[in-house]
């Protein structure tokens, strides 16, 4: 179990690492013309003495065996960033077998020389997993060391300097892999934020469009009975009026959020909250003053009291609400239909915004019937300095 979560694991003291193949570059694999220079400048300067060594003097059968094995050999070395592919890993494990025996016959067959090999461990560091590496790069190692016993080759100072390029070759791949997997770990992070970034966005949006809206088609609303009524135009246009000022009030509270320059405050929320249920014809009863609630969750409570007002004005068909406020916490309560209290994008919105200050939000449907949303934040929470945080969430029950 990780246990720091969230935590990227890239050393070889984590067994699953030890087990996993090596992960793809971000950026795609290199360009095979680049790798074919790259891969042939490695290979010309140990391949041409050997080639030059074996045909000088003419050239036997043995020598031609050696020879095809070879050019075999180079080109599996030239080939394989091909294989290292996830899709492919089967045929990766089958070709760095077939590439290490082919290293080791070229070994027996030119006088036990060590250093051919090097360029199989190598390639096996890069293409299997750590663990499949050290098991068959020092199985090799050890049957050219045995072998060397055997025939009573006592000069280990090549087989030891194989060794050291192999284990440097291994550690070098691990590093690769480290940054392979810190590479992917900042994608996901660079995509989380975007996606963090996009939800702060809607969800602010929704909270101011909800609630405006929902204001303006009521007030438009009571406007259009008004002028039917044909009873008292003066106060038809006076609704008229507030239905344009929260229009362009709306919008400068969307142009906020996108530069996020908003702030709500709970003592304007208690008074749009009042405009909003005169204009329902709701009668609210409201607290008069905000000083009774801790600073630092009048913002929060400002939210809160946003998105239940609005609940309230476009589901509940309540006659009446209540509001009451305390130091940590918030009550809204209304005698409408009440209904069934599963969280939608709303409840969960604002279950999100206690939360990050260490606080819960309940919504409950009361003996006496009706709605009640209560938010209270726990006075430790207070203590540890647990703040309203900067992108707010939205609340409500749709």
């Amino acid at each position: 179990m990780n246990e720091y979560p969230g935590r990227v694991k890239t050393g070889l003291d984590n067994r699953e690492n030890w087990w996993s193949d090596m992960p793809p570059r971000t950026g795609g694999g290199p360009k095979p013309a680049k790798w074919a220079v790259l891969g042939t400048a490695f290979v010309l300067p140990s391949f041409i003495p050997t080639v030059i060594e074996l045909t000088t003097d003419g050239i036997t059968a043995e020598e031609l065996v050696i020879a095809g094995f070879l050019l075999a050999y180079g080109a599996c070395y030239l080939l394989f960033p091909l294989v290292l592919r996830p899709s492919r890993r089967k045929t990766t494990y089958v070709f760095s077998g077939v590439m290490l025996l082919i290293g080791l016959v070229l070994v027996f067959l030119h006088d036990n020389n060590p250093y051919i090999l090097i360029y199989a461990t190598a390639v096996l560091a890069f293409t299997l997993p750590p663990a499949w590496a050290v098991i068959l790069d020092g199985g090799a190692l050890l049957l050219v060391l045995a072998v060397h016993l055997v025939v009573g080759k006592d000069d280990l100072g090549d087989l030891v300097a194989v060794a050291s390029i192999t284990a440097a070759m291994f550690f070098m791949a691990n590093l690769v892999r480290a940054v392979r997997k810190l590479e992917a770990a900042n994608q996901e992070i660079a995509t989380l934020a975007v996606a963090g970034e996009r939800e702060r966005l809607a969800r602010d949006l929704h909270d101011i469009l909800g609630h405006s809206l929902t204001t303006i088609t009521v007030k438009a609303g009571l406007a259009r009975r008004i002028l039917e009524s044909g009873k008292d135009d003066s106060r038809a246009l006076q609704e008229i009026r507030e239905v344009e000022g929260l229009t362009r009030s709306a919008l400068s509270d969307i142009r906020a959020t996108v530069s996020e320059y908003r702030e709500v405050s709970l003592s304007a929320e208690v008074a749009g909250a009042r405009a909003a249920l005169r204009a329902a014809e709701i009668d609210a009863d409201l607290p008069h003053a905000v000083d009774n609630v801790d600073p630092a969750l009048q913002r929060t409570f400002g939210y809160v009291l946003r998105e239940a007002v609005t609940n309230v004005i476009r589901h509940s068909g309540a006659k009446r609400v209540k509001v009451r406020f305390g130091k940590t916490w918030l009550e809204v309560e209304d005698d409408g239909e009440g209904g069934d209290a599963t969280a939608g994008n709303g409840l969960r919105g604002l279950a999100e915004r206690l939360d990050a200050v260490g606080g819960t939000l309940t919504a409950t449907t009361p003996p006496g019937g009706g709605w009640l949303v209560r938010a209270e934040v726990p006075e430790s929470a207070l203590r540890s300095g647990v703040l309203a945080p900067l992108s707010e969430p939205t609340g409500g029950r749709a």
